[in-house]
């Protein structure tokens, strides 16, 4: 089929390396191609989307099909001695002609009038392109939906490695306090109170060791739980920020969206189809016609042979199919306003995306402007000078405190202008970031 490449061909190099790789190591690194594909190679709701593109396809070949000739062949006068006691002069007053049953051939086909057929045709092709939409918009969320999953792994991940710095770093300093202590440089409740925050970093690294296990179990769930999910490991793989119109206006953004997203052309096609849909309803009170011919043989008959030719037609007298058409015309109508509302609904989320991403950009740029220095910088200033006696226990202890906070905001930040740019474009229907399977889908597709 023409998408099994897709699903199946582009994610069978990177699902074998990484089957390879689950193997030998614990622990399994994972780019976001790789969850993708395994993704794409599991998942069950693309691969019915898949088979609802090739029942569509189906349908339309049916909806173009010419409507079979009827052959008939009729024997009758089957007893020990037919045409006895006829008057034909063929049967009982010539010798020389041979009497025997009547054969009667026939032939009939329908003659679809009013252009009914092509109507039903191009219905089809609406419904097809409405199918094959679909497995866009399809690709365009569930893509979104596993880098949510992949880049929440990355974040508790990147908290857990946060937490065991701040761990070590405790160590070394208690450490150091145990002996300024023994040799009085610091009094008891100093150093008690830096081995009660080492001992509350030890509980972070517990619990971020716990959200990485949740993190990895979600993970897992999206993919459909592959082998070794729980030993996904997310590597730190930020996008790769494209001008996708992030400086345009809304407005210009927003009919961006409206000419680009895949579920809003499958409404309109539907719409289109749901038209074509309408005008056959309305069609059908022109009857169709059916032709009939045959040849017979009747030796009773005082023509041996005979030939004929017919027409039948329907006559709407009583019924003229208004129901059919009624019914249309209320499909017509639940389509267009389906369109009305997936357009309202785009314009909402592009205005969303956009100030979502404007907000966490700017917070990404206030962070590497110089704030992740300065939270560095104070807390090594702070552990220099109260190395030297010259600070209290209580501003050393606000100073670690303050770099952690900002090193997980930080890193909160990235992962929120992550998820906001893939959100943004997927609000405008873009293909972005290193997700070549998207790019594989839109070719398969043309």
């Amino acid at each position: 089929m023409k998408y099994q490449g897709f699903i199946y061909k582009a994610a069978t190099g990177l699902l074998g390396c990484l089957l390879a790789i689950q193997s030998h190591a614990q622990s399994v690194p994972l780019s976001i191609d790789e969850a993708l594909a395994v993704f794409y190679q599991r998942n069950l709701d693309l691969i019915a989307a898949q088979y609802n593109i090739d029942q569509s396809r189906a349908d339309a070949i049916i909806a173009a099909a010419i409507p079979n000739p009827t052959l008939g062949v009729q024997i009758s006068e089957l007893s020990n001695r037919p045409n006895m006691g006829s008057n034909a002069s063929g049967c009982n007053h010539d010798a020389s002609v041979s009497c025997g049953p009547a054969e009667y051939f026939s032939f009939s086909q329908l003659i679809e009038v009013a252009g009914k057929r092509g109507l039903r045709m191009q219905s089809s092709g609406f419904a097809t392109q409405a199918a094959e939409s679909d497995f866009r918009d399809a690709v365009r969320i569930f893509s979104n939906m596993v880098r949510d999953a992949y880049y929440d792994l990355l974040l508790a991940q990147k908290n857990r490695w946060l937490a065991q710095e701040i761990v070590d770093h405790y160590q070394t300093i208690s450490k150091a306090n145990q002996l300024r202590m023994n040799s009085g440089d610091i009094a008891e409740s100093d150093f008690l109170r830096v081995k009660m925050e080492a001992m509350r970093a030890q509980s972070d690294l517990d619990s971020a060791q716990t959200a990485v296990e949740q993190a990895q179990a979600g993970l897992a769930v999206i993919l459909r739980w592959p082998d070794n999910g729980l030993h996904f490991e997310a590597r730190e793989q930020w996008p790769g920020i494209k001008d996708i119109g992030q400086n345009q206006t809304k407005d210009e953004l927003m009919n961006k969206a409206l000419q680009q997203r895949p579920d809003l052309l499958a409404d309109k096609q539907r719409a289109a189809q749901a038209e074509k849909e309408l005008e056959l309803a309305r069609r059908l009170k022109y009857p169709d016609v059916t032709v009939n011919a045959g040849y017979a043989r009747d030796p009773s008959n005082n023509a041996l042979n005979s030939f004929f030719v017919g027409v039948s037609v329907p006559v709407p007298l009583f019924y003229q199919y208004q129901g059919e058409s009624d019914k249309a015309a209320v499909a017509l109508n639940r389509n267009q306003l389906a369109v009305e509302q997936t357009e309202l609904g785009i314009r909402n989320d592009v205005a969303n995306a956009l100030a979502i991403w404007n907000s966490s950009d700017k917070i990404v740029q206030r962070f590497q402007a110089g704030l992740l220095d300065d939270a560095l910088s104070v807390r090594n200033s702070a552990e220099l000078a109260y190395s030297k006696g010259a600070t209290g226990v209580l501003d050393f202890i606000e100073a670690q405190r303050s770099y952690k906070n900002v090193m997980r905001d930080y890193s909160q930040a990235m992962i929120n202008r992550a998820n906001a740019y893939y959100d943004l474009a997927k609000a405008l229907g873009e293909e972005v970031g290193n997700d070549n399977d998207n790019a594989q889908a839109h070719t398969q597709l043309q």
